[in-house]
C-alpha cells in the first residue's frame, strides 16, 4: 500500500455515519474510495454538489461532474446539484460536519498553511480559508515530508490559511492531535518507530507511553 492509499484509508476511518463532509482537491478525495459500505455519508464539493461518490471506472466520467479540482467523480442516490452561493452559505454557516484538506505545513499551535506554492503559480486559495474556519471538524490528510524537508514545523513559513487550529493530522507515518498543550502522536503507521516520526518531524511533539498502532480498517 503506499502513502496515499495509508492516508485515505485512516482518515475514511474518522467519517461518521450520516454526516456531511468536503473533500479537499488532491489526496483528501481518495477518502471517498476508502469509505465503509455501511456509512452513508453525503460529500460535498465548492463547485455545488452534495453527493459526491467514488471516481468513475474508466470510460464512464461524465465531463459534467466533477470535484472542486476538477477531477471527476460519481452521485449518489440523493445527490444535488446547487450554485456556488449555497455551497459557500453550507461551510460559512457551520453546516459542515467535516473537511479533509491536503497541506503543505502544520505548526505547533495546530495551524495549516496549504494554497500558496512558493515558486509556482496557483489559482488562489479556492475555498480553504472558508473550510478551515467553517466545518465542524477539520483534518489534514498529508504526506509527512516533501522532499526530505519536514511539513509539521515549529512555525510555518507559508501563509497561514485559518488562525483555527485543525482538528487531526494523518500522515503515512502517524496521526497526530494538535492540542492546547502541543502536538500529540496519537498513532504510528505499522513498521514506523516513534524515533523515526520524531525525525521526521521539526515540531515538537508529545509523546504518550505507548501510542497507538494507526487503523486501516
Amino acid at each position: 500500500m503506499d502513502a496515499k492509499e495509508r492516508i485515505a484509508r485512516r482518515v475514511a476511518l474518522e467519517v461518521e455515519p450520516d454526516t456531511l463532509v468536503n473533500l479537499g482537491i488532491g489526496l483528501p478525495s481518495l477518502v471517498a474510495n476508502y469509505l465503509p459500505a455501511d456509512v452513508h455519508v453525503f460529500f460535498q464539493a465548492e463547485n455545488g454538489v452534495i453527493g459526491l461518490g467514488a471516481r468513475p471506472p474508466e470510460g464512464m466520467e461524465d465531463p459534467d461532474l466533477t470535484d472542486a479540482g476538477g477531477g471527476f467523480v460519481t452521485a449518489v442516490p440523493g445527490a444535488a446539484s446547487i450554485d456556488s452561493a449555497m455551497s459557500f452559505g453550507l461551510i460559512r454557516g457551520g453546516h459542515l460536519d467535516m473537511t479533509v484538506l491536503g497541506g503543505l505545513q502544520v505548526d505547533e499551535k495546530g495551524h495549516l498553511a496549504n494554497w500558496m506554492v512558493p515558486g509556482k503559480m496557483v489559482p488562489g486559495m479556492g475555498g480553504a480559508m472558508d473550510l478551515v474556519a467553517g466545518a465542524k471538524k477539520v483534518v489534514v490528510a498529508m504526506v509527512h515530508a516533501a522532499r526530505g524537508a519536514p511539513k509539521i514545523v515549529p512555525d510555518c513559513t507559508l501563509p497561514l490559511t485559518a488562525l483555527r487550529r485543525v482538528d487531526l493530522i494523518v500522515t503515512e507515518m502517524a496521526v497526530i492531535a494538535p492540542t492546547e498543550d502541543g502536538l500529540v502522536l496519537r498513532e504510528i503507521a505499522e513498521g514506523v518507530s516513534v524515533d523515526e516520526v520524531r525525525a521526521a518531524t521539526s515540531a515538537k511533539l508529545l509523546v504518550p507511553a505507548a501510542p497507538g498502532l494507526m487503523r486501516l480498517a
